[in-house]
């Protein structure tokens, strides 16, 4: 590693002002960052953590909604979100307790890892993601591989998960790591059903609409058996091939509306 500033801001305001520095990057649980940091593929001259920062935690419900603050861990999400079961039942399977213990659901959505769990529950459930500057639709949050419409210096400070009638994801996962080496998020609503990949595409999380169609007409897993996902722009590598990823997007969609069902 090599040299830089830790600043320790306790408040959004403070924090943003920090993030204003010349390469400052902000530092949540750290689990993709420190990493990143060892291997040299990232050299920032300051790192603002948001770690002591209390009001961006915690999980709330109001009505059909339940907000989780940014900073907020795995674990405490997947221990105090039971008004929306699917989602706490995602956050208790992410990587292992020091993982869970330390990573929040902001530094994953900022991160927008192209295999990360987070990423297809907000775009299933049509969450909003608040920054301490704006809302932003999920839909119009995720813009492909590690990116995302965050502007410099915004900071997740909360997302708005609306409770869906029924919900699951489905993780086929790589067992070193578990990270999704294919995960499906699938969330029925009244007016409709929002299928979210995750692991899969070369774009990063995405929304299977042919999937969202068919079940929203039809919320069971024999609704999909005249459907086809094609390998072309799935990742390939060591694990599995384009193909093999596209074959279980179906498979794992499958489950998922079994589970959920």
């Amino acid at each position: 590693m090599y040299s830089f500033e830790v600043e320790r801001p306790t408040s959004v305001a403070d924090a943003a002002a920090a993030l204003g520095k010349d390469e400052a990057q902000a530092l949540g649980g750290g689990q993709t960052l420190i990493p990143t940091l060892k291997q040299r593929l990232a050299s920032p001259s300051v790192l603002v953590s948001l770690a002591g920062i209390a009001d961006i935690k915690g999980v709330s419900v109001d009505g059909g909604t339940v907000t989780i603050g940014g900073g907020t861990t795995h674990g405490v999400v997947a221990a105090e979100a039971g008004a929306y079961p699917a989602l706490a039942a995602l956050a208790g399977n992410i990587g292992d307790p020091a993982v869970r213990n330390r990573g929040t659901i902001g530094g994953s959505l900022a991160n927008n890892d192209p295999s990360a769990c987070y990423p297809s529950a907000a775009l299933a459930s049509g969450a909003t993601i608040v920054t301490n500057s704006r809302e932003i639709a999920a839909d119009d949050y995720f813009q492909g591989l590690f990116e995302t419409a965050l502007e410099e210096g915004e900071i997740v400070i909360s997302v708005k998960f609306p409770i869906p009638e029924a919900a699951s994801y489905q993780k086929f996962e790589q067992p070193a790591s578990r990270f999704a080496l294919v995960g499906v998020y699938v969330a029925k609503f009244a007016d409709g059903v929002r299928v979210a990949v995750t692991g899969a595409s070369e774009g990063g999380v995405y929304r299977w609409s042919e999937a969202e169609a068919a079940l929203s007409g039809n919320f069971s897993a024999d609704a999909l058996d005249g459907l086809t996902v094609s390998g072309d722009d799935m990742i390939s590598d060591l694990h599995g091939s384009g193909d093999y990823r596209a074959h279980l997007v179906k498979v794992m969609t499958k489950r998922a509306v079994a589970a959920a069902s």
